[in-house]
């Protein structure tokens, strides 16, 4: 008589996928934290484009320009003279101090100009007119 051992059914293989599931969770936890936002703060303005345009990495002192010529400095709009006197508190005994122009890109030449002419005579050393890297 022959005697057939029955055959048991094999378990399949399985990887425990708790503690994977956490290295996962806890890398996008990583990466959600580091990640550096950039987040442009003031006027939504479209600026010119160059093609030499750098990365400013000293601290100024920021005036829009939107497509009507108003003038706004730190989200406030300024008439000239409102401008003048601001910028002058802010420049105060700094004469390096620079005044960063961040005129809309359909703005009236005239405009842009008058407000770099209020920042020079405000005591502002250097000026910049903002511009985007274009191709």
């Amino acid at each position: 008589m022959l005697v057939h051992r029955r055959k048991r059914p094999r378990y399949g293989i399985q990887a425990p996928l708790t503690s994977l599931i956490d290295i996962v969770f806890l890398l996008l936890i990583y990466f959600l934290l580091t990640t550096n936002f950039m987040v442009d703060e003031g006027i939504d303005v479209k600026l010119p484009q160059a093609q030499a345009s750098r990365p400013q990495t000293r601290t100024e002192i920021t005036v829009y320009v939107d497509a009507e010529g108003r003038a706004f400095l730190e989200n406030t709009e300024m008439s000239l003279g409102e401008l003048f006197k601001r910028l002058q508190e802010l420049i105060g005994n700094a004469p390096d101090q620079m005044v960063l122009i961040k005129a809309e890109r359909s703005v009236v030449l005239n405009k842009a100009v008058q407000v770099m002419d209020v920042a020079k005579a405000a005591g502002a050393g250097r000026l910049c007119l903002a511009t985007e890297k274009g191709f």
